[in-house]
């Protein structure tokens, strides 16, 4: 079972579960591909607005980038109270191993903005070395 990894900030609870594409990915070529399953759930009582997100990423070839951009698949989901927003995505490393995190911006009705924390979660592509 892949591992689970999770955060809760403001009522919104961030769980993501990563997995390497071995089928996708050419390790003589430096070329590791990922892919990660987000579950965004409200388990607060306020409705909030997921606007933005900024995700950091590393791997252990030195490479340290950053995406950021308007909402997540191409949506600005709004989360009422106790409910669930998924998606799938995915990231290419240079190396077998390294690791993400970030945050989602959300803003309430009220306008009251945060962030909420994006675990920071390992990509491993399970014992696979560079030559």
């Amino acid at each position: 079972m892949p591992p689970l990894y999770y955060a809760i900030t403001e009522g919104i609870r961030v769980t993501v579960t990563p997995r390497y594409i071995a089928e996708q990915s050419r390790p003589a070529l430096g070329h590791f591909v990922f892919a990660y399953r987000v579950r965004l759930e409200n388990v607060g009582d306020r409705p909030a607005q997921l606007l933005a997100r900024r995700w950091l990423i590393h791997d252990e070839a030195g490479q340290d980038s950053e995406v950021a951009g308007e909402g997540v698949v191409g949506e600005q989901p709004t989360l009422l109270p106790g409910g669930v927003y998924t998606y799938q995505s995915s990231a290419v490393l240079r190396a077998p191993r390294g690791w993400m995190e970030g945050e989602y911006h959300f803003v309430r009705p009220d306008g009251m903005a945060f962030d909420a924390t994006i675990p920071r979660f390992v990509l491993d592509a399970d014992g696979v070395t560079r030559p």
